[in-house]
């Protein structure tokens, strides 16, 4: 059974249409409007072997705000669907990833309680070309809430803005891609509560 879901959001602001399929190849078909975000995505599904379809519309005339935040509603929202009930999976998730002169790591847990924690990313530039960098906390967090994880990001050491985020990205594809992952070894849900 592919574990995937789709999504259509529209509001005043943006007109998203968003497709997930967890258990793909890394193929994405990205149209945001938001470049760098573009190329975070591509990285994430690359990364996380996901197959990700991202049709965007939003008022990127003002910043590029609205529609980043919008697309993780949107990526957490369809993850959440496509995980269904959880049974099966690891659950927990942990990657490093070295980028140049950059290391960063994730840590996930789809635990059902959304939780965000970012350590050591205090990006040296403000912008990398058009997209403000506080956009990645409300990227992340954003997702994170959707998909109701716990996400724990740590950038250990980094200089260059664009390789600090790029590794973020890279990790937490890495990290949810075997968070996902389906143990054969696991009777239904990973938890003692019994549901998640």
């Amino acid at each position: 059974m592919t574990r995937s879901a789709s999504i259509q959001r529209k509001t005043n602001e943006t007109n998203i249409e968003l497709q997930l399929n967890i258990d793909g190849s890394g193929q994405s078909q990205l149209d945001t409007g938001v470049p760098f975000l573009t190329h975070m995505l591509d990285l994430f599904a690359k990364h996380g072997q996901f197959d990700l379809s991202v049709n965007a519309k939003g008022d990127i005339e003002i910043d590029d705000h609205h529609t980043t935040e919008d697309i993780a509603i949107c990526l957490g929202q369809v993850l959440k669907e496509a995980l269904g009930d959880k049974k099966g999976i690891k659950r927990y998730g942990n990657a490093f990833v070295p980028m140049d002169e950059t290391l960063a790591q994730v840590v996930v847990d789809l635990s059902n309680r959304p939780h965000l924690e970012i350590r050591g990313a205090e990006f040296p530039s403000q912008k990398v070309g058009t997209f403000d960098t506080e956009l990645v906390h409300e990227f992340l967090w954003k997702f994170c809430l959707e998909a109701r994880m716990n996400l724990h990001v740590i950038v250990h050491y980094g200089q260059n803005t664009h390789h600090m985020i790029e590794a973020i990205f890279k990790a937490m594809a890495r990290a949810l891609d075997e968070a996902t992952t389906i143990d054969p070894r696991v009777k239904g849900v990973p938890s003692s509560k019994g549901m998640l």
